[in-house]
């Protein structure tokens, strides 16, 4: 910073406020479909707010003004000036297109907040697990830039979920200051590989084994996770078979913004209980078996004499797919079958248990 910047800092006497327009003065390109923006404001007012918050920006589309709101991809630590990390959306509703397109230099925007609870400062720990999947990462990315510049050597681990290596955002930034600093620990975890590169990290979807390779010690961690429902649905299911407690759990959400902390949503999630009844019907033998929730469809076939091929008994090898032809199972697998087959009816037995009554082509 000029000493010029630094005699001007002296006398500013306030940070922004939501009144002031915005100015974008720095579009970073991220990945192929993904840029950060820069904003300050006329008069070099800091910017005060909460690592993991947001903004919500009036988005001047041909059809109107569009609301979206976005997390601040930068750090309160670093308060000259505040960011937001932008992905295009494939199924998005122009917002975010918008931006990508059309948002330059010198360019004003109206935006309101910062807003949000999902922050570490909230929840102070001496260890957090970081989760989270594609653009999931903006709130990861402020929260561990905070934590690193606060030089307080927390033990943090991080896991960020992509399609591919070239889709992973801040990854040099990431692994910079995990080289710099031992207590920031990092792992990759990518859905296919980039064609004529090398990947050595993870590969497939996010899963109890790999949760317990890469941080064994998560009961004892804070965790924050952002991604979509369906990722953070998953994350959930694991906690869960896991008993972990979930008052150590955060998580921040692609949909409706959250302000405080009363609009958090309570999750009805599916937790197999032993005192619960359920019952199996095996179409091959005509059979009906009362069951526990707890019990697995592959242990409750044993019970009556019915062999279905296994082997790892962690939902990996796929060899105990069996179709389900009705009712409802808890299925928390590790890759041991696609999505396709799961909405075609499929189950891998060894970690399926009956919600109900379900019947099985078996």
């Amino acid at each position: 910073m000029r000493s010029s910047d630094l005699a001007k800092l002296k006398d500013v006497p306030f940070y922004w406020n939501d009144e002031q327009r915005l100015e974008c003065v720095m579009v970073m390109p991220e990945t192929r479909n993904a840029k950060t923006f820069f904003f300050k404001v006329d008069d070099d007012q800091l910017f005060n707010y909460e690592p993991g918050q947001f903004i919500t920006i009036e988005v001047p589309t041909e059809n109107g003004i569009l609301h979206r709101s976005y997390t601040l991809s930068t750090t309160p630590s670093r308060p000259l000036s505040i960011g937001i990390t932008v992905k295009r959306q494939e199924d998005g509703q122009g917002g975010s297109a918008w931006l990508l397109d059309n948002l330059k230099l010198g360019d004003s925007i109206k935006a309101y907040g910062p807003s949000g609870v999902f922050s570490c400062r909230s929840h102070p720990a001496k260890k957090y697990l970081f989760i989270s999947a594609g653009s999931g990462i903006t709130p990861m990315i402020s929260m561990l830039r905070w934590l690193y510049d606060y030089s307080v050597h927390t033990d943090i681990t991080f896991i960020h979920c992509a399609a591919r290596p070239s889709e992973i955002l801040f990854r040099d930034e990431v692994e910079h200051m995990s080289k710099r600093d031992p207590d920031i620990k990092v792992s990759w975890i990518v859905k296919d590989t980039d064609r004529y590169d090398v990947w050595t990290g993870f590969q497939g979807r996010f899963n109890q084994i790999m949760l317990e390779l890469i941080a064994p010690d998560f009961a004892s961690r804070e965790i924050f996770c952002c991604g979509s429902e369906g990722f953070m649905q998953s994350v959930r299911d694991i906690l869960h078979a896991e008993e972990f407690d979930m008052a150590q759990y955060h998580e921040e959400s692609f949909g409706a913004p959250i302000y405080t902390q009363a609009d958090t949503p309570e999750h009805d999630d599916v937790v197999p209980a032993d005192d619960v009844e359920a019952a199996i019907h095996f179409n091959s033998l005509n059979t009906e078996v009362a069951c526990k929730q707890t019990d697995t469809l592959l242990s409750v076939a044993k019970e009556v004499g019915i062999v279905i091929p296994s082997a790892c008994m962690f939902g990996v090898c796929g060899s105990c797919k069996i179709k389900k032809t009705s009712g409802e199972v808890h299925m928390i697998h590790n890759g041991g079958i696609s999505d396709a087959e799961v909405e075609s009816g499929y189950v891998l037995a060894c970690c399926s248990r009956a919600i109900g009554r379900v019947v099985l082509e078996v």
